[in-house]
């Protein structure tokens, strides 16, 4: 295990509004691979300090972590893709003076952030998500593909999350999380056409031209609000229904991809149990 030290950074300003990260850096003289963590919040809430268990744990591996600020909420699907791709950017581009390996460069992150994260990994070239031109600090052009994607308990597919949420919201006495999840759908994607467009187990299933590095999916068990059957996929009176893990893991593996899905038996949110398979991961694959 490394020790650390943490350091907040502009990357990115949108007017008057600065967007930060969190970089969190083992001790020693490095330089260090770098994985860039994505914050959850249902596409509307929280910022990189919810990374922080996340990134310590990481970092305790010598792998530094850069935990992202970005746009989300009603600034809306794709401004968070955007921002998420000009970040990686901006640090593979200054990754020697801040004492990191660009070459060696991994994503992760946690519910929505896990969402984003693999999106990202996925569309590294999507001129939607590339709009920003990179202040340049470096002498060789730089881009957003990554190693290896690390996911906690993704929303791996917003429409049938959101569908999913609708219909048990009409059940006697609901949940309260699906009362509240169509809102934020709402709120971020607008639209049900911009949910399918944006959904990893969608694009694969479009079979978009993606890319797939060496993923892990993690999920804790029991999970209604991950970790269901599209309702629309029950509708067709399938035989053999999967959830919506088990359908992206297959898709992404009939793509070419390599993922390994694992079921941690804990309903903590913010567990070690959960962070260090994901640690782990990243040291073999960084």
């Amino acid at each position: 295990m490394h020790g650390y030290t943490s350091e907040d950074m502009e990357y990115l300003r949108h007017g008057d509004k600065p967007l930060l990260l969190r970089l969190f850096r083992p001790e020693g003289p490095g330089p260090f691979p770098i994985v860039a963590d994505l914050h959850g919040g249902a596409w509307n809430n929280s910022d990189r300090t919810s990374s922080q268990m996340r990134g310590e744990i990481i970092t305790g591996h010598g792998i530094a972590v850069a935990a992202l600020d970005f746009r989300h909420g009603s600034d809306g699907y794709p401004t968070s893709l955007i921002d998420i791709n000009y970040a990686i950017r901006w640090l593979k581009d200054r990754a020697a003076k801040l004492g990191l390996d660009g070459e060696r460069f991994g994503i992760s992150g946690a519910s929505s952030g896990g969402h984003l994260a693999m999106l990202s990994a996925m569309r590294p070239f999507d001129a939607r998500y590339t709009l920003l031109e990179l202040d340049s600090g470096g002498d060789a052009p730089v881009d957003a593909t990554v190693r290896c994607a690390g996911l906690v308990a993704p929303v791996i597919n917003p429409l049938s999350r959101y569908r999913n949420a609708l219909a048990i919201g009409r059940r006697p006495d609901p949940p309260e999380w699906a009362l509240n999840v169509p809102a934020s759908h709402d709120t971020y994607w607008k639209t049900e056409q911009a949910m399918a467009e944006g959904s990893p187990v969608l694009a694969l299933e479009r079979s978009e031209d993606v890319a797939t590095p060496p993923a892990i999916y993690i999920q804790g068990q029991p999970d209604e609000v991950h970790i269901y059957v599209d309702p629309a996929r029950e509708d067709t009176g399938e035989t053999e229904p999967i959830t919506e893990p088990e359908r992206f893991v297959r898709g992404y593996r009939k793509a070419g991809g390599e993922i390994e899905l694992v079921y941690i038996d804990t309903d903590a949110r913010q567990s070690p149990l959960l962070y260090e398979p994901l640690a782990r991961f990243f040291s073999e694959n960084l």
